[in-house]
């Protein structure tokens, strides 16, 4: 790395176009969260900061800037889905991120279809080919090194319940490329997808085969 690496301390800032933070930590995977309240007021939000954190029992979890809807909603019923975002889902998740009401259903909004789901309350995307279905098991208020608290929540959930396309699966094996995932990255406009063409093998030491 060169010697003279632009550095700078986030808390003054960047001094740059675009936050660089959310260009290098990519791509990031979309949290397209569904929700509904106890009314049953269906909500559909992406959140760009999501990823998967345990695998037994599988654990998923994303952070919302700000108490928003889905946050609400998912500390009142203590559920909520995760629909994998597609390349030919992407105009509909963006609508469904636009500014709304409380009160508007943002499937209606962006032209989709809310599924029952088989575990939760909570209704996933019909037309998303993966759909988790998830209980809370937390919801953080993120905090600065200092601990001063910040206007952001984590919020954790269990997977409960699977929904997989069977086109996506091979002999068996999830096809992760096949379903066109979308990521988000670099700009403020940038998404990226993924290929077999940028795919390669590498064996963890010591790992067995397939493990």
């Amino acid at each position: 790395m060169s010697q003279d690496a632009y550095f700078y301390e986030p808390k003054h800032g960047h001094g740059l176009p675009h936050d660089p933070f959310k260009s290098i930590i990519a791509p990031r995977p979309i949290g397209w969260i569904s929700s509904q309240d106890q009314n049953g007021v269906r909500n559909l939000a992406p959140y760009s900061f999501f990823n998967a954190f345990c695998a037994a029992p599988p654990i998923i979890g994303f952070a919302s800037a700000g108490w928003k809807d889905s946050v609400r909603n998912i500390e009142a019923t203590g559920e909520f889905c995760w629909n994998l975002s597609t390349r030919s889902l992407a105009a509909a998740m963006n609508t469904s991120c636009d500014a709304v009401d409380a009160a508007v259903d943002e499937f209606e909004l962006a032209g989709l279809t809310p599924a029952a789901s088989s575990v939760i309350s909570a209704p996933r995307v019909q037309e998303a080919p993966v759909s988790f279905e998830c209980r809370l098991t937390q919801l953080l208020r993120l905090e600065t090194a200092d601990g001063t608290a910040v206007d952001t929540w984590l919020v954790m959930g269990e997977v409960v319940g699977v929904h997989i396309d069977p086109a996506l699966l091979e002999e068996g094996i999830y096809q992760t490329a096949a379903a066109e995932p979308i990521m988000r990255a670099g700009g403020p406009t940038t998404y990226y997808t993924i290929s077999d063409n940028e795919r390669f093998d590498m064996a963890r030491p010591g790992a067995a085969p397939g493990g």
